[in-house]
């Protein structure tokens, strides 16, 4: 099946699309160099698999698998189509300009909940490289081969098969019982986080955020993918209070509360203006190791 689509501005592919990637190996994504892009999903009809193309101001898709029709339906969606970068209005000038070098910026909405969810989880309290490798293992193991033309693509496990993952293999995907637990609990009530794509992104953050294990940062993680939430500010992130104080008020030791007090000009679009933040490039220096990396297996 096939859909093309005029968006109704510009649009750069590549920073819509770029959040869903989990890991540059991550096996439900792919860019390839003839500028498209590849996802896959579970989708409400089932798997599927959607490649995206944009091609002078025109985006032509093709989709395969159970789920086809309803990739193609939210293509718009996907993209940003129901997105409205208009109504940011920068109050730095630094995010002035972030936004004037990235024209193309719109913010996607899935619209699915537990395929931003459980990445989300697996990435607490880790570095990004060992949750990268952790949803790679397990998507890869326990996934099933994505529809389509591209081999090598997986789409992620359903929700019974997460739950039925042994404890050996969480834990050799380098998984601690914690976060395998968290995921246990939310994939055991799939059906009522997947009914939270109709609420208001802060209503769907509150439900997430019932389930033992979940807190701010994960729903906002979610949320910010699932419904394309401009105002789902990430708090608690080891990083980015740091990089918002260190660009905006050269502060590098800015903690939440000064970072959402920096944000709070941009209440209803404070996402959008940390992504616009990270985009600028201005990013204080390391002068901390990174998170250790934790072997489980030595616990």
């Amino acid at each position: 099946m096939s859909r093309g689509w005029v968006p109704p501005g510009v649009l750069d592919l590549g920073l819509v699309l770029t959040p869903l990637r989990r890991g540059p190996a991550d096996p439900t994504y792919r860019s390839t160099p003839d500028g498209s892009f590849w996802r896959t999903c579970r989708t409400p009809q089932g798997p599927g698999t959607i490649r995206i193309v944009g091609r002078a101001g025109r985006v032509e898709a093709e989709a395969w698998g159970d789920g086809a029709e309803w990739l193609l339906d939210g293509l718009p969606a996907l993209l940003g189509g129901g997105d409205e970068p208009d109504a940011f209005v920068p109050r730095h000038r630094l995010v002035a300009l972030a936004r004037h070098r990235r024209p193309g910026l719109r913010l996607t909405r899935t619209g699915l909940v537990l395929e931003s969810l459980i990445p989300s989880i697996l990435e607490q309290k880790v570095t990004t490289d060992e949750a990268y490798r952790a949803w790679r293992l397990l998507v890869r193991k326990y996934g099933e081969p994505a529809p389509g033309p591209t081999p090598g693509l997986s789409v992620m496990p359903e929700p019974r098969t997460w739950a039925l993952i042994p404890s050996w293999e969480w834990h050799r995907a380098g998984v601690d019982d914690k976060r395998a637990s968290t995921i246990v609990r939310a994939v055991r009530v799939a059906r009522r986080l997947e009914e939270a794509i109709t609420m208001a992104p802060e209503q769907a953050q509150r439900r997430l955020e019932v389930i033992p294990g979940i807190g701010p940062w994960t729903s906002a993680e979610t949320v910010q993918r699932s419904h394309g939430a401009p105002d789902a500010v990430t708090v608690g992130d080891l990083h980015l209070p740091g990089i918002v104080g260190y660009a905006l008020v050269g502060d590098r030791d800015t903690d939440d509360a000064a970072m959402l007090e920096l944000l709070a000009p941009y209440a209803g679009q404070r996402h959008r203006a940390a992504r616009l933040i990270m985009l600028s490039g201005r990013i204080p220096p390391r002068r901390k190791p990174k998170m250790p990396r934790v072997d489980i297996g030595l616990l």
